[in-house]
C-alpha cells in the first residue's frame, strides 16, 4: 500500500500540498491531487499542511496490533523525540504505556543514536577528504537516491538510529525478537520497505497511533503503571531529534570559519543544501541535513506545539537524564556494542524526469497566456514557485493548466462575457420569436379578413363608379357623397391589401448590391418637405450587401416616410450605413418627437400605429420587420421622447447579414441600382 494518499472527498484542490512537496511528487490530475509514491520521499510536509486533512497515511496499527497476538516477543524502540510527544508524561510513564499495550521490551532509540554518532566521529577523524551526507533522516536518503543519483556515493555508509538500535535489541534479547518503532517520522514506514536489511525493523508506528492505540485499548497514558526503559540507555544520542543534534553526540564542532561541518533542516533548507553539495558550492566533509525541523517536528507528532517548546522539553529531559544516569554502565554498553555492524549500502533509484526544451517551455506558456516575460506573475497560488516551474511540471505530466489562478481568471473573465452575450442574444431570440409567433397568428387572421372583404369591395366600388357616372352632372350633392363613398372604399381596398401583403411569404430575390447608390437612389424615390434636413452617412469597411432591392426599398421608404411624419416642424433626417465582414447596418435617425417608452415593444405590432386616425393602417412597420425577418437579420428602434433626459428622436435601426445561406442571383458587378422602380 502507497505510504500516503489522497482521500478524494476531503480534497478542494488548493494546492497548498504541492506547494510543501520537496520531491514534487503530488500530481494533480482530473481535478484531484494524487500522491506518486515512485517519487515521495515520505517527508510528510503534505500531512502536516494540509487544512482539509484529505492526506493519509498508511495504517500500522493493525499490523502491530496482530504481531503483538503472536508468541514472539515484540520489542518497540522509541524515538528519542517522545519528551516533546507526550510532554506531560513522565520517561517512566512513557515506557508504562508501550508495556501497557503489550510490548514485551521497550527500549530507547537514542543509545542507537549513541552508537550512530561514535561511527560518524570515526568517519570524519579517517584520513581522506571525501565529503558526506549524513545519513541519519530517511526522507533525504530517499531523496537523494531518486532525485540527485549521482550524490548517493556520498551518502554516508552508516544506518540510521532506528535500524541501529534495532540491531542492538536482536544482539541483546534475541533474534526472535519482533521490533516495532516508534517515533515521529512516518518517513520510518518507507525506510522498513526500502533499506537493504528488510528484516531489522517489522513495523513502525507514529507518536499519533501510540495514542490511538491507547484509547482503543481504553488506556490513560497518566494513569497506567510507571516502568524503566530496558537497557542499553541512551546517553547525549537522546539530542538526535533537534537540529545539530548528530553533531554534539559525536562530540563534533561545526567551525563556521573551516566550513567542515554544515548541517540544516526543513524543505527550503535542505533542497538548497542538497543542490549546493552537487553543484560543489558546498563542499563540507558532513553535510548533517533533516527534512524536518528537527524530529520534534515530524508529521507523526501529537499536538501543535511549537518549535522551541517541543525543544525546551527535549532539552530538559536530557539534562535531567545525563544528571542521573551512570556514565560507567553506559561507557560499558558502548563498548560491548562498539564492534556491531552498522553498515549501510545505498542504491540510486532514479525517478527525474528530463526537462522540456526551451521551445517546449515557451509552448507551454503561451497556452497558459504568458506571451512574454511580463506575463510571467509567478505569484504561487498553482503550488509551484515559478510559471516556467508550472510550465516544467505540465511537461512532466505533474500539473494542468487549470492549476494557474490569472488563467483561470482570464477563461473565466471569458466565460462570463460570452455567458453575456449568450444571454443578451437567448433575450433577442425570444423576444423576436414571440413577436414572429404574434405576426404569425394575426398574418393568418389578416389573410382570411383580407378574403373576405375583397369581393364585398369590389362589388361596393363598381356600384359607387356606376352611380357616379350616372349623377354626375344631375345631382351634386350625390356626387360628393358617391365620392366620399369611393375613396373611403378605395382606402378599403388599401388596408386590405397591406393585410394580404403581410399574410403572404414573399421569397427573397437576393443580388449584392451597393448600399450608397442604394440610399441614394432610394431618397429619390421620396418626396421629402422642405423643411427637413437630409443627411447620409456611410461608413465601415464594406459597401454591398446582399438583399432583395424592391424588398429592402419598401422598409427603407417606410422607415423615411416615418421619420418625416415625426418630424411636423421640420427637422434633420440621417440615413446612414456602416458595413463590415459579417454584416451591414442600416439606420434611419430623425430628431422627431420620439416613441413614448411605453410604445416601444408593440411598434412593430401589426395594426399598432400612433398616428391619427385615417392616416395610417399600422401596417408599415409590421410589414417591414417581416421583410427584414425574411433576410434573417434583426430590426430595433431607440427613441427619446422626453426633452429632458436629451434630444428627442428615434433611431431605427435594421441588420443584414453578409452570409445568410440564402441563394444570391447575381454578381456584385451585374447588380444594378434601384433607380427607376
Amino acid at each position: 500500500m502507497p505510504l500516503v494518499t489522497t482521500i478524494r472527498e476531503r480534497c478542494r484542490v488548493c494546492y497548498t500540498c504541492v506547494r510543501e512537496c520537496p520531491a514534487k511528487a503530488i500530481r494533480i490530475a482530473e481535478g484531484q491531487a494524487d500522491v506518486i509514491t515512485a517519487r515521495c520521499i515520505g517527508c510528510g510536509n503534505c500531512v502536516q499542511v494540509c487544512g482539509q486533512h484529505a492526506k493519509q497515511v498508511y495504517d500500522s496499527t493493525v499490523h502491530v496490533s496482530a504481531l503483538l497476538q503472536e508468541a514472539a516477543p515484540v520489542a518497540v524502540i522509541v524515538a528519542p523525540s517522545y519528551p516533546a510527544a507526550f510532554p506531560d508524561l513522565t520517561a517512566n510513564q512513557v515506557a508504562g504505556l508501550f508495556r501497557a499495550l503489550g510490548f514485551a521490551y521497550v527500549c530507547e532509540v537514542g543509545f542507537g543514536a549513541d552508537l550512530v554518532a561514535d561511527r560518524y566521529r570515526r568517519l570524519l577523524e579517517a584520513p581522506g577528504d571525501k565529503r558526506y551526507i549524513a545519513t541519519s533522516c530517511p526522507a533525504i536518503v530517499t531523496y537523494v537516491e531518486r532525485f540527485y543519483p549521482e550524490l548517493v556515493g556520498a551518502l554516508a555508509p552508516i544506518v540510521s538510529p532506528m535500524v541501529a538500535e534495532a540491531r542492538v535489541v536482536r544482539r541483546e534479547y534475541g533474534e526472535s525478537v519482533k521490533v516495532v518503532f516508534a517515533g515521529p517520522c512516518i518517513a520510518k514506514k518507507q525506510e522498513l520497505v526500502s533499506a537493504e536489511q528488510d528484516s531489522e525493523t517489522d513495523a513502525a508506528l507514529t507518536f499519533e497511533e501510540v495514542l490511538h492505540m491507547a484509547r482503543e485499548r481504553g488506556l490513560d497514558p497518566g494513569k497506567v503503571p510507571p516502568s524503566d526503559f530496558d537497557p542499553p540507555r541512551a546517553g547525549l544520542g537522546a539530542l538526535f531529534p533537534l537540529s545539530r543534534g548528530l553533531i554534539q553526540s559525536a562530540n563534533l564542532v561545526e567551525d563556521l570559519t573551516l566550513n567542515d561541518i554544515i548541517t540544516t533542516d526543513g524543505r527550503h533548507g535542505f533542497i538548497e543544501a542538497v543542490k549546493e553539495f552537487q553543484a560543489g558550492h558546498c563542499t563540507p566533509r558532513l553535510l548533517e541535513v533533516l527534512a524536518c525541523q528537527g524530529c520534534i517536528m515530524g508529521p507523526g507528532m501529537p499536538g501543535n506545539e511549537p518549535l522551541f517548546r517541543r525543544r525546551h522539553h527535549v532539552s530538559r529531559h536530557v539534562r535531567g537524564r545525563l544528571d542521573s544516569m551512570d556514565l560507567e554502565a553506559w561507557h560499558r554498553d558502548v563498548e560491548r556494542f562498539a564492534d556491531l555492524d552498522l553498515s549501510q549500502t545505498f542504491s540510486a533509484d532514479d525517478q527525474r524526469v528530463d526537462d522540456p526544451s526551451e521551445e517546449e517551455l515557451r509552448k507551454i506558456l503561451l497556452q497558459l497566456g504568458k506571451t512574454c516575460v511580463e506575463d510571467e506573475l509567478n505569484c504561487g497560488a498553482c503550488g509551484y514557485e515559478s510559471c516556467r516551474e508550472h510550465a516544467v511540471a505540465i511537461y512532466k505530466g505533474l500539473a494542468e493548466d487549470e492549476m494557474c489562478l490569472p488563467y483561470i481568471i482570464d477563461k473565466l473573465r471569458e466565460t462570463v462575457n460570452s455567458l453575456a452575450q449568450s444571454k443578451e442574444k437567448l433575450a433577442q431570440t425570444q423576444e423576436t420569436l414571440m413577436q414572429t409567433e404574434k405576426i404569425a397568428s394575426m398574418g393568418q387572421m389578416a389573410a382570411g379578413i383580407a378574403h373576405e372583404l375583397n369581393n364585398p369591395l369590389g362589388v361596393i366600388l363598381m356600384y359607387a363608379h356606376m352611380l357616379l357616372e350616372d349623377y354626375n352632372v344631375a345631382d351634386k350633392e350625390m356626387c360628393e357623397d358617391l365620392n366620399m363613398i369611393t375613396q373611403q372604399a378605395d382606402r378599403c381596398k388599401t388596408i386590405v391589401g397591406g393585410l394580404l401583403h403581410f399574410a403572404r411569404q414573399h421569397k427573397t430575390a437576393l443580388i449584392l448590391v451597393d448600399v450608397r447608390r442604394f440610399v441614394e437612389d432610394t431618397l429619390k424615390l421620396m418626396v421629402i418637405p422642405e423643411n427637413i434636413q437630409v443627411e447620409t452617412l456611410h461608413e465601415g469597411s464594406s459597401f454591398y450587401a446582399q438583399m432583395d432591392r424592391d424588398q429592402i426599398t419598401q422598409v427603407l421608404t417606410n422607415l423615411i416616410g416615418n421619420a418625416c411624419h415625426a418630424m411636423p416642424d421640420g427637422g434633420v433626417l440621417t440615413i446612414g450605413t456602416r458595413g463590415d465582414d459579417e454584416e451591414m447596418r442600416f439606420f434611419v435617425r430623425d430628431t422627431g418627437v420620439g416613441v413614448p417608452e411605453k410604445n416601444l415593444k408593440r411598434i412593430f405590432e401589426p395594426f399598432f400605429t400612433t398616428k391619427d386616425v385615417g392616416k395610417g393602417t399600422g401596417m408599415g412597420l409590421a410589414v417591414s420587420y417581416g421583410i427584414v425577418k425574411m433576410h434573417r437579420g434583426n430590426m430595433f428602434v431607440q427613441s427619446n421622447c422626453d426633452p429632458d433626459k436629451g434630444p428627442t428622436g428615434s433611431t431605427f435601426t435594421f441588420v443584414l447579414p453578409k452570409k445568410t445561406g440564402l441563394a444570391v442571383g447575381e454578381a456584385p458587378e451585374a447588380a444594378a441600382p434601384v433607380a427607376g422602380m
